[in-house]
């Protein structure tokens, strides 16, 4: 295993107080941390248990703990407890959830949740118009980061249309989930700091469990992440925080880098160790990066090195527009992969917007290149695995109005929706949650015999399957429910393809193995716990797919943060899409010079940049301008290359002479 160097070593053995590591691009972050925690078990004496590590991803803790257990040989990683800050958070919860007036056995909210319960708080208002549940979602998102409560929302709102909804609304949204006994992703670290500021004994039992804390990713928290960190760390301040204010590109869902400054105020004795010896990219690479975020204002100032080659100058690819665009690029990776026989995995493609990918994708098909679209459609997005979520959702809590809502037609039992509408409005009359309304004997005078006898049919089994619930394993659980619900025979019916069909029924088979692992992990997990496990893990592994094969990568440049390819290909490089046209006040343009920073510091070997002269965007075409950012690097280190008016008969010869090279390489390897 590489030593740590003098930088690595001081952050990682240091403990006489808070410690921020100032880590740049590729400079060995996860070492630092992963190496720091064995330090402490080994020579510091903390015992594992006492000890806990947060970060954003559940895949960089599944890493962190891997590498933990690395170095320790396996030993105590069981009693470490590495997570993301809502698994951290959930935890707390489960463990306190009389105190804060919920009971066992709550649902999670994802956003399609919380959204369906707005639209539907917000559809008397809205009617016949443009329900805003969306942008009121998002708007008290980002008031519960910011420590806002429902009271205090009114004077937050500043006098914004969207916001003065939200305000009217936020109130009236938290009563409905704790009616539900329902908590949103937010709400998994808003609680959990309310909870410890309102009972201080709590909070002095956590700091005692908490002897150490490690936090990942700094810059990315949140002022509510803050507050529960500092709230931990307390006087003591047994605290590592590791991050960089140049990757800061989040603060559109509530990231606050300020955060790095306040932690100087808040811990006067806070000790600074800079990481600025970079182990991926090429000298030239990391000199125009510096070149490119020394624009930016800092809270630290630091500059990336390293020792390696300088590498081949940064290319600039013109080109007559975004179809000509996605045909250079393409032609220029596969020219290259053929010229030095690497793997399509060794490039990626990013771009600034999502929307980017169509015409890429489609020139990559055209030329039978493999690739891999990252932020695709994720396991837990699939119908058929939130049909079962939904079921187990509502074993776990029967007051579950969307769970039910999901699968009382799931396969169909015809329960149409003039009776759903009588059992809602039959709900909200007496005040109770549609499972509880369907079963009182009051809803009789509403139904027909048929409806009554479909609805009662449906709440009897249920009832029983929540009674097994609580004596059954919960991988049999799930296998008994499928087979009482006919699942399989379901899905081949209304799928119209018999291929389809099986598909989808080894995705719930895969799903079923997760929670048989994760039950045989933890002997004492309940079915409640099981099922917030997994909905955490659907919410927060959204778009963290990884490249299955030997694909080129296509992604956003937010959704390549942390990866690290030999080759990257950067497109759209204008105003307007780099820095982004809805982006362009001063604090917008730092953020998207410091997204170009992290799409520049991806790259290992070679660093190409692209732009076109016109861009099709919202049905018309634009003349575009190339991207204030190429000026901001050294001239010298950029070649630019205009579009080829003419083909170049010496260079279509020698690119012929390489395809053919390496057509009879292919061919001589295969006979």
């Amino acid at each position: 295993m590489p030593k740590l160097n003098p930088q690595q070593k001081a952050a990682a053995q240091y403990i006489n107080g808070p410690l921020l590591v100032l880590a740049g691009a590729g400079s060995g972050k996860t070492s630092v941390i992963t190496r720091k925690i064995a330090w402490l078990i080994r020579d510091y004496g903390i015992p594992p248990r006492n000890i806990v590590a947060v970060t954003f991803t559940n895949k960089a803790a599944r890493e962190m703990k891997t590498r933990v257990a690395d170095l320790m040989d396996g030993q105590h990683s069981k009693e470490l407890l590495i997570s993301t800050f809502h698994s951290f958070g959930l935890k707390i919860l489960r463990e306190h959830l009389e105190q804060i007036g919920y009971r066992p056995g709550f649902s999670l909210y994802d956003g399609e949740d919380s959204q369906a319960l707005l639209s539907k708080l917000l559809r008397g208002q809205y009617a016949g118009k443009n329900n805003p549940a969306e942008a009121v979602r998002y708007q008290i998102s980002m008031w519960k980061n910011n420590l806002v409560s429902p009271a205090e929302a009114p004077l937050a709102a500043g006098g914004e249309s969207i916001q003065d909804v939200a305000a009217r609304v936020y109130g009236e949204y938290e009563r409905h989930l704790q009616a539900y006994n329902a908590m949103d992703l937010d709400d998994l670290i808003l609680k959990p700091v309310r909870l410890f500021q309102n009972q201080p004994e709590i909070l002095e039992e956590w700091r005692r469990r908490v002897r150490y804390l490690l936090v990942d990713e700094y810059q990315d928290t949140n002022l509510c992440q803050y507050e529960l960190v500092k709230l931990l760390a307390g006087h003591r301040g047994m605290l590592t925080v590791v991050g960089d204010d140049d990757q800061s590109i989040y603060t559109w869902r509530g990231a606050h880098p300020e955060n790095l400054k306040q932690l100087q105020q808040d811990f006067p004795q806070l000790k600074v160790v800079k990481l600025e010896q970079n182990y991926r990219s090429s000298g030239r690479i990391l000199k125009a990066a510096n070149a490119l975020i020394a624009n930016n204002p800092h809270i630290f100032e630091k500059s990336l090195w390293c020792d390696r080659d300088y590498g081949a100058p940064l290319r600039v690819l013109r080109a007559r527009g975004d179809e000509h665009e996605a045909e250079r690029v393409v032609s220029e990776l596969l020219y290259h992969k053929f010229k030095n026989n690497t793997d399509f995995r060794d490039y990626a493609v990013l771009y600034r917007e999502n929307n980017q990918s169509r015409v890429l994708e489609r020139v990559l098909r055209e030329r039978r290149i493999p690739y891999f679209l990252s932020g695709g459609t994720s396991f837990f997005d699939k119908t058929e695995i939130k049909d079962v979520m939904a079921y187990l959702r509502l074993l776990c809590n029967p007051g579950d109005d969307n769970a039910f809502l999901r699968v009382i037609n799931t396969p169909r039992r015809e329960i149409g929706p003039a009776t759903l509408e009588l059992l809602a409005a039959h709900a909200a009359e007496i005040g109770t949650s549609l499972l509880q309304a369907s079963m009182d004997p009051g809803i009789d005078t509403k139904l027909t015999a048929r409806q009554e006898t479909s609805l009662r049919g449906f709440t009897h089994w249920l009832m029983e399957m929540i009674t097994k619930s609580e004596d059954e394993e919960p991988a049999k659980l799930v296998c008994d429910m499928l087979a009482d619900l006919h699942y399989e025979d379901w899905l081949k019916d209304t799928c119209n393809d018999h291929k389809i069909a099986q598909r989808r029924m080894e995705n719930v088979l895969e799903l079923v193995g997760w929670i048989q692992r994760l039950a045989r992990q933890e002997e004492d997990m309940t079915l409640s716990d099981l099922v917030a496990r997994l909905t955490l893990s659907g919410i927060l592994d959204k778009g963290d797919q990884e490249n299955p094969g030997d694909l080129v990568s296509l992604m956003t440049v937010h959704a390549a943060k942390g990866l690290e390819f030999q080759h990257v290909f950067l497109v759209g490089m204008e105003e307007g899409l780099l820095p982004h046209h809805q982006n362009q006040s001063d604090a917008g343009v730092a953020e998207e010079r410091r997204l170009a920073y992290v799409a520049m510091t991806r790259a290992r070997q070679t660093l190409t940049f692209s732009f076109a002269d016109r861009r099709k965007r919202g049905g018309e075409v634009i003349i575009c301008e190339p991207s204030r950012f190429l000026k901001e690097m050294p001239a010298d280190d950029l070649k630019w290359e205009e579009p080829d008016r003419e083909p170049d008969p010496q260079a279509m010869l020698g690119r012929a002479d390489v395809y053919l090279a390496n057509l009879r390489n292919m061919l001589g390897n295969n006979s």
